[in-house]
């Protein structure tokens, strides 16, 4: 999830509640491959604390891929994940992300670059199950031929972006179908996943080997909590929100624009009295000094409401 999963809210994350594996935002093997690669290297950027951590890629051109490959690979990374799932428009119209799905040779040739350049390190990707329509059948044999080390599925198409039920059936003919033509991959489930115990729900009954929670860490940042959680206060909240805006500052500094922070707010700021009016007034802040202020102020203002 670009500008989401950076190395910042991982940390956050793996604070509250730790996933087996984290994945960095998506980044691009042909801006890491031009002269403007130090716009966007940070998205590698991670701490020890985020390990096991697997680097996310996309692009169109295979030797790119075989170049930053061999990069992750030095950079010390878990993995490689390709990204052939994406469905965002801006993607697709360059025939990258979930539009190789149509493009059989050069997903192939991506592969297979990847890999070369990944050595001995996991190869994984991250696909949909299909374009417009549903080509579950057809699209997973021909991945499955590659030998990866792990396929994730999400299931639904390109077309239906996350506007439907996730279609967990196909990830299960999915699961079939490696079973038969490749046993050694490791399948991954995407889709609708709430916490750590719908997961373990959808394992058994769909036969994957995990699971991947994206959205849903945004309703819950404790998602991943092996134990059911009680209700966070509104004090621990804020002040998640703050340690979350002053590591970002810390972290990044100049390097990312400090309103990225704004989609988080929702995260922290909702579900108790006065919410609303308290996200508007964050959604105004341009600094951490103007985060600190607002939720001093906010504070003060509860504490003299109860008097």
């Amino acid at each position: 999830m670009e500008d989401v999963t950076d190395s910042v809210f991982r940390q956050i994350v793996a604070s509250c509640a730790r996933s087996d594996v984290f994945f960095t935002e998506f980044t691009s093997v042909e801006g890491l491959c031009s002269r403007g690669k130090d716009k966007i290297i940070h998205r590698f950027q991670f701490t020890e604390s985020e390990r096991p951590i697997i680097a996310q890629i996309w692009g169109m051109h295979p030797e790119n891929y075989f170049e930053i490959a061999k990069l992750i690979v030095n950079l010390g990374f878990a993995a490689i994940d390709i990204n052939m799932g994406c469905p965002e428009r801006v993607v697709l119209k360059h025939g990258a992300c979930a539009g190789l799905i149509n493009n059989r040779p050069l997903a192939s040739e991506i592969i297979k670059a990847t890999q070369a350049g990944a050595g001995d390190l996991p190869v994984s990707v991250k696909t949909r199950i299909g374009l417009n329509t549903i080509i579950t059948e057809d699209w997973i044999p021909f991945l499955l031929s590659h030998n990866l080390d792990a396929l994730t599925i999400h299931g639904r198409t390109a077309k239906e972006m996350s506007d439907v039920p996730c279609h967990w059936e196909e990830i299960k003919k999915a699961v079939e179908l490696r079973n038969k033509l490749n046993p050694n991959t490791v399948i991954i489930g995407n889709g609708d996943v709430e916490d750590y115990a719908d997961g373990i729900k959808k394992v058994k009954e769909y036969g994957v080997d995990g699971v991947m929670i994206g959205r849903g860490i945004f309703k819950n940042l404790w998602a991943f909590s092996q134990k059911s959680q009680e209700p966070k206060s509104l004090e621990e909240m804020l002040q998640l929100l703050l340690r979350h805006a002053r590591l970002f500052t810390q972290t990044w500094g100049d390097r990312k624009n400090f309103l990225v922070l704004r989609r988080f707010f929702k995260i922290y700021v909702s579900g108790f009295p006065d919410a609303a009016r308290l996200r508007e007034a964050l959604m105004q802040s341009s600094s951490l000094e103007d985060i600190e202020t607002i939720i001093a102020r906010f504070k003060q203002e509860q504490t003299d409401g109860l008097h």
